[in-house]
Formats: C-alpha cells, sequence, structure tokens
C-alpha cells in the first residue's frame, strides 16, 4: 500500500491530467501545484536571466509550503498523490540559475528539504523533446509561449539525468510519448494494477496497447 504517491516528469509530460485520474481511482486526496500563482513565471520565460532566481525562490518556498501540509492530511490513513517532486525544484534551479546564484539558492534548499517527507512510490513519466513541446502548444498556456525547443530539451535532460540516479524511493518509470491514460482505459487499469503491486526498486511499464 502506498500512502503518497508522486508523479513527476518535465514540462507538457501529462503529470497534472495522470495524478488527478489516479486520485479518483484511489480515492485519494491531491497534492496539484499551480505554477500559475508564481508571478514571475511569465517575466522568467521572457527575460530567463534577469528573472531566474526569483522565479526558483518563489517555487521552492511555494513547493515547501505545501509538502509540508503532507503529514497534516491523514497520510496514514488516506492516499496522497501529488503532481510534483520537492526535489523537482533542484532540477530546474541547475538549469536555469548561474553559479553565484545557484550556490545561495542550494544553501535554501537543502535547509528546507529536511523537514520534507519522501514518497512511498515515484511514477517518472518521459518523452521526447518533440512530443513535450507538441503538447505546451497544444495546451496554449500564455507564460508557456515563450519556450524553445533548446530551453525544453536541456531541462528533458536534467530530468532525465536525475532519475537515472534516483533512489529515495521505489521508481516506476513510464515512456508516455505514445500513452494516453486519459482515453485509454485498457492502459489506466493495467498500470492501476501495476502501481499496486509494486513494492521496491526501479521498474519500467510498457502499456497493454502496446503489446499488441
Amino acid at each position: 500500500m502506498h500512502n503518497y504517491i508522486v508523479i513527476e516528469g518535465p514540462l507538457g509530460v501529462g503529470k497534472t491530467s495522470l495524478a488527478l485520474k489516479l486520485a479518483e481511482e484511489m480515492n485519494a486526496e491531491t497534492l496539484i501545484e499551480d505554477t500559475e500563482e508564481n508571478p514571475f513565471l511569465l517575466k522568467f520565460y521572457q527575460n530567463p536571466k534577469k528573472y531566474g532566481f526569483q522565479t526558483q525562490i518563489f517555487f521552492l518556498l511555494k513547493r515547501y509550503q505545501q509538502s509540508t501540509r503532507i503529514g497534516q492530511m491523514g497520510l496514514f490513513k488516506r492516499t496522497v498523490i501529488s503532481d510534483y517532486l520537492f526535489e523537482k525544484d533542484m532540477i530546474f534551479a541547475r538549469v536555469n540559475l548561474d553559479d553565484s546564484e545557484f550556490w545561495l539558492y542550494e544553501q535554501l534548499f537543502h535547509l528546507l528539504k529536511r523537514r520534507i517527507v519522501p514518497p512511498d512510490l515515484t511514477i517518472f513519466l518521459q518523452a521526447t523533446t518533440d512530443v513535450l513541446m507538441e503538447r505546451i502548444r497544444k495546451r496554449d498556456r500564455k507564460y508557456e509561449r515563450n519556450i524553445n525547443f533548446k530551453y525544453l530539451e536541456s531541462i528533458n535532460q536534467a530530468f532525465n539525468e536525475y532519475f537515472f540516479h534516483y533512489s529515495a524511493s521505489p521508481l516506476l518509470i513510464i515512456n508516455a510519448s505514445k500513452i494516453d491514460f486519459v482515453h485509454i482505459a485498457e492502459d489506466f487499469e493495467d498500470l492501476v494494477e501495476r502501481i499496486r503491486r509494486m513494492k521496491s526498486g526501479i521498474q519500467y511499464y510498457v502499456p497493454m496497447s502496446s503489446m499488441d
């Protein structure tokens, strides 16, 4: 039984959609990030060097504030599903900040991380940068319209590198480039079963529909 499940991955990969669907299926609480709350985000995509540090600090403090609620949400009575890992902020910071900014950011990050409850299971959704770019353009969020392929590729690579070394919890890796859990019931039901069976280690999920 996993009391705290985190779904993670780069921009546009489908984290929130899957988290909400899993929560409905499992009668779970949700911890969903609202990126649009960040007042620096639109300015960051217009001028990354000028607004990178403010953007990351806002996200770090907001994610800390949300993540510390885990212990107050009846974690041992009801499953909690989140669409972000606290450590994701560090992944973005490594890409977005210069050396001096990152040093300062890192000091605060490690102070806050001491109070963060690790997940019982992490699901990492992967996709090609081409697919991510297509999905971002399709959802057409105002603050994402200035995202270019080069930046998205660097974020995608940073996520892959981070999870290559990840060991804080059991890890289920899914290539989500051609999977639609929201609309293909067979794949979603199969994934739910895999999540319930998974206990430890690193596993790779292959959907039922791709085996035909």
